[in-house]
């Protein structure tokens, strides 16, 4: 089956995007000197995945559609409010968005990228139905913003799979836990 990675950068203290909904503050601090040898393959990343889900801002700040190495992919944008459709590969989607991409999940295809914010993760994290989760922590510290996680989640236990760092750039890919039997 296919999975469900959320990947997404986090500033130190959790959040996805500032007080004004801003991501200029995702990058490195420029120095290389704790670089791990192996670094977060995202070449590699997008090529393992077909679809991505975004949510309204997401799509609006980030155009995904227009990136080179992503105007292949499928593109669910989760929105309430009618958007200017420009591109054949974007969907704007409504209502159980959580659940339409778990019946989309269940079609043959590469994994499906969950690309923020905070209210289209949130169902899918209280649904615990994604499978890695890949967040970016930025070496800032920015006090207030837009969080993450909005709580009233329940505990998922996760295995760290890989960790890289690129100037100050902590990537950490983690795995749901597997059951002991």
């Amino acid at each position: 089956m296919r999975k469900i990675i959320l990947n997404l950068a986090i500033s130190l203290d959790g959040y996805i995007a500032d007080s004004d909904g801003g991501f200029a503050w995702i990058k490195g601090d420029g120095d290389n000197g704790n670089d791990t040898k192996k670094q977060f393959n995202f070449p590699g990343f997008t090529d393992s995945i077909d679809t991505i889900v975004m949510g309204k801002s997401a799509y609006l700040d980030c155009p995904a559609e227009t990136m080179e190495s992503l105007k292949t992919k499928k593109i669910y944008v989760a929105t309430h409010k009618s958007l200017e459709k420009k591109y054949d590969n974007v969907e704007f989607i409504s209502g159980d968005v959580c659940g339409k991409i778990l019946d989309l999940r269940k079609k043959s295809g590469k994994d499906i990228w969950l690309w923020g914010g905070a209210f289209l993760v949130d169902p899918f994290i209280k649904a615990d139905v994604i499978d890695e989760y890949v967040i970016g922590i930025i070496p800032i510290i920015l006090g207030e913003g837009k969080p993450l996680f909005l709580g009233g989640n329940i505990p998922i236990e996760l295995r760290l799979n890989e960790c890289t760092v690129q100037e100050g750039i902590t990537i950490l890919r983690y795995m749901k836990r597997l059951e002991k039997a």
